[in-house]
């Protein structure tokens, strides 16, 4: 009987599947990475083909359509950068997921673009340059042309790096460097560039501050007292009626105000009636929520979480009314000087605050996830009480911004007012006497912690709750933005001027 051949050929089959594996693998997460970038391309597309159906057969379509374009990659940018103040701190408190938080940003964004957005955006198209100074249609169209591409290039770069910083600087410095370059210093308004400036310290340190304020409230009042739950059913009407009130005011400023002319008298008495409605409204309620809670934090985050629902909500849908204008307040400088050859006053037609707020909410989808988890965990921890006071922050400083006229980001604001939170927390912390006695009394009462309780006291007290990298990182990019934005613009205009005029 002979010896069997030995077989020469090796069961490679296994170990070629495994290897075809891995490249499929490697394969899908490319096609991820390309899926963001492809999906924005792919609306940019499409926004175009949509304003042809509006152009085609007018004076200078194919100029408008390309607007339209820039607008579209602008208003993503907006969305994927400056909508994190609307639900950042609600997504890092936990009160909602990333997913819930990011398609109730979406859907309010679009409502409040389209049905109060039109208002602002005559600001921005003729706000920061003086009236008559260009008067060439030709000079207008490519000045705000770019204006849209340095400012979203700029608001692109700073997402990517992971900056929040304030759409509305960008697009009023993209507007005034293609002004300079257009006119000469002469071409802008400087008494709107001061107000501005003025607004970069103002507004987020106002937010802070109240913020803060806030937030030694709720830790005098009910934190750090003895029974917890029967505090907050006495303050909690309180404070979220206060909520209610400022939000009801913010909206008839900033949202409703678009539709129609309403006063600070007139929102200061909307604010003041739906405030008190809701705090007597809200007192059965949070004694009912109250009933079996047991007596510690974890219960008072509970009554915390559906108003920060709200206000993620009612703050998307200003937003869209307010910041649309960064995207489609150019376009609508362009579409009239292109068509009418105006350079004035101009008109937002519907498809333009569609474009807009459609695009705000896909830069939302896609992009916004980066700096939501920035905004809401990577500064300070947050909880549902420090996110109430956050949110609150946002309202209150906008509202009263927007009675002493003074033009505020709310970027700077919500993430100053984080950051007031989380310095807040080192201070009281190291210096407030009732939490040192009710940390005391709770350890003296559990003999076995009253040791760890003084060893850790010291140790805690040192600690940092603000990640000081992010700070400043963030004020380096808030000082920038409006000068990077003009010099930008300033470049791009004078290409276009030379090529296209």
């Amino acid at each position: 009987m002979g010896q069997r051949r030995p077989r020469l050929a090796k069961p490679t089959l296994d170990k070629d599947l495994e290897k075809f594996s891995s490249v499929e693998e490697a394969g899908r997460q490319a096609a991820r990475g390309l899926a963001a970038p492809g999906a924005a391309l792919l609306f940019i597309i499409l926004v175009a083909i949509f304003a042809a159906s509006y152009v085609t057969g007018r004076p200078g379509a194919v100029v408008v359509i390309a607007a339209s374009g820039l607008a579209a990659y602008m208003a993503m940018n907006i969305g994927a950068n400056d909508v994190t103040n609307n639900i950042g701190a609600a997504v890092g408190a936990r009160a909602m997921t990333m997913t819930f938080g990011l398609g109730l940003a979406a859907v309010f964004e679009i409502a409040g673009a389209v049905i109060a957005g039109r208002g602002v955006a005559n600001t921005i198209a003729n706000g920061i340059m003086q009236d008559g100074v260009i008067s060439s249609p030709d000079m207008v169209i490519w000045a705000m042309m770019a204006a849209l591409l340095a400012a979203a290039v700029l608001i692109n770069v700073a997402t990517w790096l992971g900056a929040p910083i304030s759409t509305t600087h960008s697009i009023v410095g993209g507007v005034m460097g293609a002004g300079i370059a257009a006119a000469g210093l002469s071409a802008v308004n400087w008494t709107t560039i001061a107000g501005i400036t003025v607004s970069w310290v103002i507004s987020p340190v106002l937010g802070a501050v109240i913020a803060a304020a806030f937030l030694f409230v709720i830790k005098e009042t009910i934190i750090y007292r003895e029974d917890k739950i029967a505090s907050a059913k006495k303050w909690v009407p309180v404070l979220i009626g206060l909520m209610t009130g400022a939000f009801a005011g913010f909206l008839a400023l900033v949202g409703l105000g678009q539709l129609v002319d309403i006063s600070a008298p007139v929102a200061t008495l909307i604010t003041l009636a739906t405030g008190f409605v809701a705090w007597r409204l809200l007192i059965p309620v949070i004694a009912k929520q109250a009933e079996g809670l047991e007596n510690r934090n974890q219960s008072l985050r509970k009554l915390f979480r559906i108003p920060l629902v709200f206000s993620a909500a009612l703050m998307s849908f200003a937003h869209g009314a307010n910041d649309v204008s960064n995207a489609i307040g150019p376009l609508a400088a362009i579409v009239s000087a292109a068509q009418r050859g105006m350079t004035g006053s101009v008109h937002v037609p519907l498809w333009e605050l569609i474009i807009g707020g459609l695009g705000i909410s896909l830069g939302l989808l896609l992009y916004g996830p980066k700096l939501v988890k920035l905004v809401g965990a990577e500064i300070t921890k947050l909880n549902p009480m420090r996110a109430y006071c956050v949110s609150l922050s946002t309202a209150l400083t906008v509202i009263v911004a927007s009675w002493g006229g003074l033009p505020v980001s709310s970027t700077h604001v919500a993430v100053g007012a984080v950051f007031g939170v989380g310095f807040f927390r080192e201070w009281y912390t190291r210096h407030s006497k009732r939490r040192y006695e009710y940390m005391r009394v709770r350890a003296g009462k559990e003999p076995d912690t009253a040791e760890l309780f003084e060893r850790n006291d010291d140790e805690l007290k040192r600690r940092y709750l603000v990640r000081r990298s992010h700070f400043l990182s963030i004020i380096a990019a808030w000082m920038i933005t409006l000068p990077a934005a003009a010099a930008l613009a300033a470049l791009i205009a004078t290409i276009m001027f030379a090529l296209f005029v």
